[in-house]
């Protein structure tokens, strides 16, 4: 979408940031992405709240911040879809001028100390006593296929048995992403990572494995999204907003349903992408949602970066390590740097656009490509973003 852009990035620390609440962390961020933006907190007049495992920050966030004369407050949800949902909204806000300068922000803090990381999950689609269901709820509780790790553990075998991709295929993303986060100094996980550690972590669900999965991290980001034209004339490199996408398709389990297969980003991404005015060709970096490696392959294979069923081979030989062929999430994304939900895709697609990665600077960004995933690949939303308006150059 011509005309917006996101002019400011807050980030607070991330991981086990102990003893502060996700409002805490909120307001922590809205403030550093205005002060980033060379703003006041004055300057807001919108503002969207999105929460993560924890859903205790919401709109009262305002109140927390000061803000007593917002034209826009919401608080978002389309799970880690949500990012791009929400600077699609922000960016309709200012051409529509409901807004001029609308903070989006989304904060979590599910991890507790002496707690493992599937704690933070405690209770969530347990089976227990009393608990009944209907129809494939109910087979789902009979057969223990209750949580995400499950559910994408049989999407991902749905695509190895079909298409004959591998373990190690799948590996070779988590230790891309893993030398990408050595250069990435929020990364929770920085250490080097090889196919052989990822096939000798434990199994978590088969086919996955524990380094196939993301990272629980408590913290919280933000980004100020205003007019392309005031964002140019702010503190910090503009990062222009060309376009946004968005798809639905809830989870459909029975006989001859594509699910896992094919996932709302085959809809998503090619929308975006047309009102960009792009292909998957020009894409200079991608900021792929990885909850999972299955995760970031077949996004890939939807947004026609490769074949259907060609992802594994598309993945491999290092094509999406640095130096490879295709620079994707380049801080680490949830498998190694932390976990924001769409947020972290997001928040270094800015620091990418914007020339300020460092070590793990991509050779060239002027087409950057966000994704969000949410639900069990039910939800899904794509932002075009460039360091350039669109048309120039």
């Amino acid at each position: 979408m011509a005309g917006a852009a996101i002019a400011g990035l807050g980030m607070t620390e991330m991981g086990k940031v102990y003893g502060r609440s996700s409002t805490s962390l909120a307001a922590e961020a809205v403030r550093s992405a205005v002060t980033d933006a060379g703003l006041a907190l004055t300057d807001l007049d919108g503002l969207l709240v999105s929460a993560g495992i924890k859903q205790d920050v919401g709109i009262g966030l305002a109140a927390v911040l000061g803000l007593s004369d917002l034209s826009v407050l919401n608080q978002v949800n389309a799970f880690g879809a949500t990012a791009g949902v929400m600077v699609a909204q922000a960016a309709q806000a200012v051409a529509s001028g409901a807004a001029t300068t609308v903070a989006c922000v989304f904060a979590d803090s599910p991890l507790r100390p002496k707690e493992s990381a599937g704690a933070s999950y405690g209770g969530t689609g347990r089976s227990g006593p009393g608990r009944t269901a209907r129809g494939l709820a109910g087979w789902s509780l009979a057969s223990g296929a209750t949580n995400p790790n499950i559910l994408y553990a049989m999407c991902a075998r749905r695509h190895i048995e079909r298409y004959g991709t591998t373990s190690e295929q799948l590996g070779e993303i988590a230790v891309a992403q893993r030398a990408w986060a050595a250069h990435n100094p929020l990364a929770q996980m920085r250490e080097p990572m090889t196919i052989e550690d990822h096939r000798a972590s434990r199994w978590i669900a088969e086919p996955l494995h524990l380094l196939d999965c993301c990272l629980v991290s408590n913290g919280a980001v933000a980004v100020v999204v205003t007019s392309a034209g005031r964002a140019e004339a702010l503190a910090r490199p503009a990062v222009h907003l060309w376009g946004h996408g968005q798809a639905h398709a809830p989870r459909r389990m029975q006989a001859g349903s594509d699910w896992g297969l094919v996932t709302p980003a085959a809809r998503s991404g090619p929308q975006a992408m047309r009102m960009a005015g792009i292909g998957v060709d020009d894409v200079d970096v991608a900021e792929i949602y990885d909850c999972y490696t299955y995760t970031v392959l077949v996004t890939l294979e939807d947004y026609g970066f490769c074949g259907k069923g060609d992802g594994g081979a598309f993945v491999s030989d290092g094509r999406l390590a640095p130096g490879g062929e295709l620079a994707c999430n380049t801080g680490g994304g949830q498998l190694s740097s932390y976990y924001m939900w769409g947020f972290t895709p997001l928040s270094e697609a800015v620091i990418q656009a914007r020339g300020a990665g460092g070590e793990r600077q991509a050779p060239r960004n002027d087409v950057v490509l966000v994704s969000g995933n949410g639900g069990i690949l039910e939800h899904h939303s794509t932002l075009v973003l460039s360091p350039h308006e669109r048309g120039g150059s």
